[in-house]
């Protein structure tokens, strides 16, 4: 403000006064009609209910991170060798990374994501990788770019359910959303037809999210025919894979057979996008490294086309993050670059996988020999870190509220939160419940 004579000589209260007459008014741009309350995510609130719990026998069914026999986190030992490995490079430093990312990081993710440097995006070079943050920046990228360039129908079509972020992720960058249906109530399976049914009849062109491997929330998987038939299917109907994965070596335990649907659709020579995370395979839930890749199609030009959309990825992420955080993309550089530390990773990989194929099959066992009305193969039909239960939202608060057992809503599990010592509380539990209606 500039100077006013008038104010020289004047009283430090009249000062004050008129201070107070020009302040702005107090009432504020972002009223409740404008700003209301969000409510609270449905995940973390549940995370925050069991760690308020004070009951002994309380068990977390709800997140999805991955727990030993004690219910504890495991870091991974190669993640701590190759922890040992970054710390004591006197080359160490904490520059920016690329706009891009690590390339030592982001060429093997594409490998080990693709099949290998055989795979025929690498080798004829219509592949581009973009370091995120962690899988969910990857989709969040993935669908930026797609709201910007992608030229088809603008609609994404969705699993029904599927991982509630996709939801939020893809309506913030304006492309509406459609469902497609993917889980049976009867069969506890996949409703194929129905899926089937639902991306024919979709207008061509159309977005397609599909699950790599370990469907979130089901569990539940297509068989490689299965997939063959989607991906004809998308082919005839010229819709676009947008493939999400989260959980490759973590489902199965083979990291080949992870990708396999993958693999697949870039071997019929598709265009499609990839999000990959490393939160569950490498155990680096809080280091956010992931990887965003694009395969173009098969042309006389791809190798321009590639450069073309590597340059607007480098823009859009330029203009959101700047640059990817270094650690966790320097600890899976250093494994994937290393045979030896590799294949430890493959058998730390068996260990966690192992340990929940080993609490499905206990789960069921305790429910079947309980009598546990209903059937329950489901539970070790379904692969990967979440099981669909089949319980009601009624019965998972009811269980959550009598037994202190905390999984979400819709009846889903997390198997990693099972263990020895805790797989009969809360078979007996379900009994309970499931018998009482």
């Amino acid at each position: 403000m500039p100077f006013d004579p008038s104010y020289h000589g004047q009283s430090v209260s009249r000062v004050k006064s008129l201070a107070r007459q020009m302040a702005p008014p107090s009432a504020t741009n972002f009223t409740a009609e404008v700003v209301p309350q969000a409510p609270e995510d449905p995940l973390f609130g549940l995370m925050r209910a069991y760690r308020a719990d004070q009951d002994p026998n309380k068990v977390d069914l709800g997140i999805g991170a991955y727990r030993d026999d004690n219910a504890k986190p495991w870091v991974l030992p190669v993640v701590k060798k190759a922890d040992e490995t970054l710390r004591n490079d006197p080359e160490l430093n904490h520059e920016y990374a690329p706009i891009a990312g690590i390339a030592s990081f982001t060429s093997k993710a594409a490998e080990l994501i693709l099949g290998g440097a055989d795979s025929p995006a690498i080798r004829e070079k219509r592949v581009t990788s973009v370091q995120t943050i962690s899988g969910t920046g990857a989709v969040h990228l993935g669908a930026l770019f797609l709201a910007r360039f992608y030229t088809g129908s603008k609609k994404v079509y969705l699993s029904d359910p599927t991982w509630a972020n996709h939801n939020q992720i893809f309506s913030n960058v304006g492309i509406p959303i459609a469902k497609y249906p993917y889980f049976s109530k009867e069969t506890s399976g996949l409703d194929f037809e129905g899926m089937k049914a639902a991306l024919h009849g979709a207008p061509e062109g159309s977005i397609v999210l599909l699950h790599a491997c370990a469907h979130n929330p089901t569990g539940v998987d297509p068989t490689l025919e299965q997939w063959k038939e989607i991906a004809e299917l998308l082919r005839v109907k010229k819709h676009f894979p947008f493939f999400d994965c989260a959980y490759q070596g973590f489902a199965s335990g083979d990291l080949m057979k992870d990708n396999a649907a993958v693999r697949y659709f870039v071997e019929q020579g598709f265009e499609l996008v990839i999000a990959q995370s490393f939160a569950k395979n490498f155990g680096l839930y809080g280091e956010r490294a992931g990887c965003f890749h694009v395969v173009t199609s098969p042309a006389s030009d791809a190798e321009t086309t590639i450069a073309r959309i590597a340059s607007q990825l480098a823009i859009l992420q330029r203009s959101e993050i700047s640059n990817p955080p270094l650690y966790g993309a320097r600890i899976a550089s250093i494994v994937l670059n290393d045979p030896k530390l590799f294949a430890e990773w493959e058998e730390n990989l068996r260990t966690m996988s192992g340990r929940i194929i080993t609490m499905r099959k206990a789960l069921r066992a305790k429910l079947e020999e309980l009598g546990t009305p209903g059937t329950w193969n489901h539970i070790t039909d379904q692969i990967g870190m979440f099981s669909f239960t089949g319980l009601t939202e009624p019965q998972v608060l009811k269980i959550r509220s009598d037994f202190h057992i905390y999984m979400t809503k819709n009846g889903r599990i997390s198997m990693a939160g099972l263990n020895t010592k805790n797989v009969e509380y809360v078979a007996k539990a379900i009994d309970k419940i499931v018998r009482e209606g």
